[in-house]
Order: C-alpha cells, then structure tokens, then sequence
C-alpha cells in the first residue's frame, strides 16, 4: 500500500510492538444504494471511519450550459430532470423566475393547481425514500407499501400531465392545459386511500427495534453543522433548524396555506440523527397530503378560467437578473436567472438541494462504524442527478 493511502501507528513499545494502518475504501462508483452513482472514499482505522470524501461528477451533464442553447420554453424540459423524483417542483422554480422578471400574473386557477401538484409530487418523492431507506437497511417490505401509495398519486398526476416522471406540465404563464373533467374528485379520492393506509406503511418503520437499533443516535448533525453547509429541507429540520420557505418565503398559494389556521405547518425535531430525519419524512407525507386537499377545495370553488398566460411567438425577457428559490422536497432550489433581453437565458445557475446534503457527508460519517455508512447515506436523501446536474 502506497505512503498516500496508509498510516502506520505503533501501539506498545519494544518487543510487543503492534503495527496498523489506516485503510482506504472507495465506496463506488457504482450504486452503493438506489440513489445513483456516487463515490465516497474514505478512510477507516479498522471497523470506524476516519474521514470520508464524496466524490462527484460521474453523471454530469452540463444542464446549466444546455440552458444557455435554449429558449425559455424548452428550459423546463431541462430543469425537471436533474432530481427525477421532484420534476414537477424542478419546473416551477424556473417558470417563477422568468414569470418575475416578466413581471407577469398567473391567472389564480393556475396558482392553485401548480400548488396541489407540488404537494403530490412532494408526497411522491418522501414516499420513494420511505421505501427505499428500510431496503437499503434489510427491510424488503415497506417498499411494497410505499410503492402502492406512490401508485396512487402517480395515478392522478399522470391523468392531468400525461407524464409518470417527467411531468412538462409547467409553462411560462401557468400550466399546459386545464385539468381534466371529473380530476379533482379523483385526486381528493386517492388522497383519502393513501392517509388511510399510511398506518400499514409506518407501523413497519415506528416503533421497529431493528430499524431504531440502526439509526438512533447515528449520524447525528448539529444545528452549526446544518449552517455551515447549507442543508436545507428534511436533514435541515430533523436537527431542529425550523426553517421552511413555503412559510417563511412563500410563494403560490403557500401564503394562504401556512398562515395561521391554515393547514400547514413546519415538522421539525432536535435529535439530529438519521432515525429523525427518517420521522421528518413521514409526517410531511400527512402534511402534504393535507395541503393537497386544501387545494382541491379550493380549486371546486373557483370559477372557470384561464389556466395560462397567452404568451408571443417569440418570448423574450427583459435584460437583468433575479434569483428565485423554492421549497423543493429535498430541500432548497435556487435560480439565478439573468437575461441580456434575448430569447434564451445568458446564465441559468442552479443552487440543488442535493449538493449541498451530500457535502456534509465529510462531518456526518467519520468516528462512525462502516456497518453504519449506508444507514447515514441513506438518510440523507438525495438524488444524484440533483448533485452532478
């Protein structure tokens, strides 16, 4: 083993003398889990990590200069892919801030049906991870159920937008088309079949000995810690960091949503560890699913209208910049927009939620054991795409 992957420590002294050595891992970069392909190199004395390194990039595609090559419209089809789990949410981040410098009003019907698919789509990714978290753990299971509850809502979004993943059901000014005839009902339906059957699902994760035996009081991160890397979203209020952009920086119909009687709220806890962050998910599977058929309700009593902004052949935005950020299901998206007035933006950066999640993998896994690195990865969250974009 070369001097740049090994230490040697002595332990005693004379004759009894003990030498060991520090051992690099490369954990990668194939799928160490579900979640793409992503490389930790670490360092491990023994069975407990040193230090750990992500290393990023093996499914980089350049999205930020593919924006800078096409116009306004087709953006969106970029930008609900890079965290495939949240594409709907992707989108409306974009459409908001070219809807911003346009200085544009989406009609209310709009409003109100980006906000309930949100929710879904929100409802949809925390259910993946429900799923896939105990599997990475051993439980086969409660992927099953989380699976029949995707389903379910995957069902309603796929009627509305035509899509199953990559939804495209944004546009500049509102969405693509009205929603079905008869939509509405269906969605409070399935909405009701999933909170319903929510307790199958949690009863195999609550209360599981196995499952609290592998995640209590590991990984833990500090509220400091939450800070200095920017993690935003679940992690972020797992350790007690109360913070939520759809109340405290609304956008939608959020405002409404969140204000007081409204029914949203903010779920936190203070353990820090990945069994909280794992709790966090599962309550706001109920909190968006509440907010969903708040939606609905409101949607039954508008009146008929425009789902859209009629836009030019040729859209154009005017020169300047802006940064837009919404609350996506992983945490914090950010877009800095700016326009030099043509028809395609001059820069698109993206701030993804991911990335920064991942990052603090360097302070949440060392002086833990290697048995716990996919209990701590996995709690994490992320989508891969959403790190490399």
């Amino acid at each position: 083993m070369s001097t740049e992957t090994q230490r040697e420590l002595t332990v005693g002294v004379g004759a009894g003398e003990l030498a060991t050595a520090d051992m690099v891992l490369n954990i990668g970069p194939q799928h160490p889990a579900t979640h793409g392909v992503l490389r930790l190199r670490i360092v491990v004395d023994g069975e407990r990590i040193v230090s750990a390194e992500p290393i990023i990039g093996y499914m980089h595609r350049g999205a930020e200069k593919l924006f800078e090559v096409r116009d306004y419209r087709q953006i969106l089809v970029l930008a609900n892919r890079h965290d495939w789990l949240s594409a709907f949410c992707n989108e409306i981040g974009v459409a908001l801030a070219v809807e911003t410098m346009l200085g544009m009003e989406v009609p209310e019907r709009a409003t109100w049906a980006r906000t309930l698919l949100a929710e879904l789509n929100r409802a949809l990714n925390h259910l993946m991870f429900l799923g896939s978290y105990p599997l990475e753990l051993g439980a086969i299971t409660p992927i099953f159920y989380s699976f029949r509850e995707r389903e379910e809502l995957q069902a309603v979004m796929e009627e509305a937008s035509g899509g199953r993943m990559h939804y495209m059901f944004n546009r500049v000014g509102g969405l693509k088309e009205d929603l079905p005839a008869g939509w509405l009902g269906r969605v409070e339906q399935a909405i009701h079949a999933v909170r319903g059957r929510m307790p199958d699902l949690e009863s195999m994760l609550i209360g599981n000995e196995i499952l609290h035996a592998r995640t209590r009081g590991i990984g833990v991160l500090s509220p400091e810690t939450i800070a200095s890397y920017g993690v935003s979203g679940p992690i972020a209020r797992a350790s007690g960091v109360d913070f939520d952009l759809r109340r405290d920086d609304p956008y939608l119909a959020y405002a409404e949503l969140f204000a007081p009687g409204g029914p949203g709220r903010v779920v936190t806890r203070t353990e820090g560890d990945c069994l909280a962050r794992l709790e966090v998910l599962m309550e706001q599977v109920h909190v968006s699913l509440d907010l969903a058929e708040h939606c609905v309700g409101v949607l039954g009593s508008l009146p008929q209208g425009p789902i859209n902004v009629k836009l030019p052949k040729v859209l154009r935005v005017p020169e300047g910049h802006i940064y837009s950020q919404t609350e996506n299901p992983l945490g914090f998206n950010g877009y800095y927009l700016v326009s030099r007035g043509d028809k395609t933006p001059w820069r698109l950066k993206l701030r993804s939620a991911s990335f920064n999640n991942i990052a603090v993998l360097g302070e949440a896994l060392p002086g833990n054991l290697i048995a716990d690195m996919v209990a701590i990865l996995g709690s994490m969250f992320f989508v891969v795409g959403d790190i490399d974009k």
